[in-house]
């Protein structure tokens, strides 16, 4: 009697788990139609933020913004994290936890678009699609809380200030808000990818950054009696011509890595040689030691090359404000689930292998501590060739985006906590402790 009835369950186990697969695919597609349904709604959100840009750590009204919408959809959250930073809960309060992530920050940039929604403030702008990201985010809130019932476990809302170089990744990890979450999402817009479409792969998908800056100090005069003085303007540009010399000719070409000097500021006068020049700029690399490389020789080569112009330098790293990025790199486990789900909510053919970008990201601060995927999300519509890259004053959101990322945020985490609550999950990873 107790075999036949063992035979029985496992009878309708084997029967049930197709429409457990199909329900994960109807969930999603469920999901899309719900955000595209939302749209006009998100389309007011992402516009009022737009309207109004504010830089890192300075967030204040973008803020209030998400804590009013996160109040009218009745999800609890802590303020203030990382000065302005959101964190919102749903589902059960319990483990196991899962984090979206969205950055909030603009740029300082005078934006060039002529719309009835251009920035309303002077020299700040919304050029790398934030206000898109923080309205898909909420977007996605509004699907998760009304289906509560489908989360095992809780979700955590991450609204980060300070994406561009400030570090509010860091500030975030410190504040101990992720220290029990399993796994962590995050996306930015693509104006190169067609609409609907995502990229990213496993592994390395963005490079480790760093900025430096260096004063090359030497000794001001008449322009036309240059033996008199020192010239730091001779010696910075012979430092600039030599620092390309370290991808070029001591980098391995299979290891990519680049130094860019992007800041050149000396004198003021068309006839006066200057007493110093500062010059600064940005290197990145895949690995922590071509990148550790690159310091040590951007350094070496910046004060060597002012000694041989009879100059002296002092070169700074990274700081504070703008410190060093780890490369993005995605969890492997992640992307299969990644690729499934996304499968589900735009079909097979949307989903794109990349190759890394030497871009960075400060997603990767949380890679550095806990599993997470990074991942683009196209926008290009067929009638616009040539769209203006991210951090362009006339870059442009395609605002129908905002349902497909809505839509990829809530299908990536209800199904990362059904899959981590399976039975079969659970028996993996009791005998992985076992081991």
């Amino acid at each position: 009697m107790e075999l036949s009835k063992w035979v029985f369950v496992v009878f309708v186990i084997s029967l049930l788990k197709p429409e457990i697969s199909i329900g994960v695919s109807e969930i999603s597609n469920e999901f899309l139609k719900l955000a595209k349904e939302d749209l006009d709604w998100m389309v007011r959100i992402r516009r009022k933020i737009h309207e109004n840009p504010e830089l890192g750590y300075e967030e204040f009204e973008t803020s209030k913004v998400i804590r009013g919408e996160l109040e009218k959809l009745g999800i609890v959250y802590k303020h203030p994290v990382a000065i302005t930073g959101v964190i919102g809960y749903i589902g059960s309060g319990e483990p196991p936890f899962v984090a979206i992530r969205a950055d909030m920050d603009a740029l300082p940039l005078q934006e060039m678009v002529e719309w009835e929604h251009k920035s309303k403030v002077a020299g700040k702008m919304h050029a790398c699609g934030h206000d898109a990201h923080v309205t898909m985010l909420l977007g996605a809130a509004k699907i998760l809380k009304g289906h509560t019932h489908l989360l095992k476990g809780t979700v955590v809302l991450v609204f980060q200030p300070a994406e561009e170089g400030g570090g509010g990744a860091i500030r975030v990890v410190e504040s101990g808000v992720l220290e029990n979450v399993k796994a962590i999402f995050g996306l930015h817009v693509s104006p190169a990818l067609p609409l609907g479409q995502v990229s990213s792969r496993s592994g390395t998908l963005l490079a480790g950054s760093g900025f430096f800056e260096a004063v090359i100090t030497g000794k001001g005069g008449h322009a036309a009696i240059p033996q008199h003085s020192i010239d730091p303007i001779l010696a910075a540009s012979n430092i600039v011509v030599s620092l390309q010399h370290l991808v070029s000719r001591e980098a391995d070409p299979l290891d990519s890595q680049v130094v860019t000097v992007a800041k050149f500021q000396g004198g003021g006068a068309f006839n006066v040689i200057p007493d110093s020049v500062t010059i600064g700029g940005t290197f990145r690399a895949f690995t922590k030691e071509s990148f550790m490389q690159l310091k040590q020789r951007i350094e070496e080569v910046i004060v060597g090359q002012a000694i041989v112009q009879r100059c002296n330098a002092t070169v700074e790293f990274s700081s504070k404000d703008k410190p060093f990025f780890p490369a993005t790199i995605n969890d492997d486990a992640l992307h299969k689930h990644f690729q499934d789900v996304a499968g589900d909510v735009l079909g097979p053919a949307n989903v794109i292998n990349m190759l890394p970008l030497m871009g960075s990201e400060d997603f990767s601060v949380y890679q550095e501590v806990l599993p997470g995927y990074f991942y683009f999300l196209g926008m290009k519509n067929e009638s616009n060739q040539k769209p203006a890259s991210v951090h362009s004053p006339f870059f442009k959101i395609n605002e129908d985006i905002l349902p497909f990322g809505a839509a990829m945020h809530a299908s990536l985490v209800v199904s990362y906590l059904n899959q981590i609550q399976s039975p079969e999950t659970q028996m993996d990873t009791e005998h992985h402790d076992e081991l």
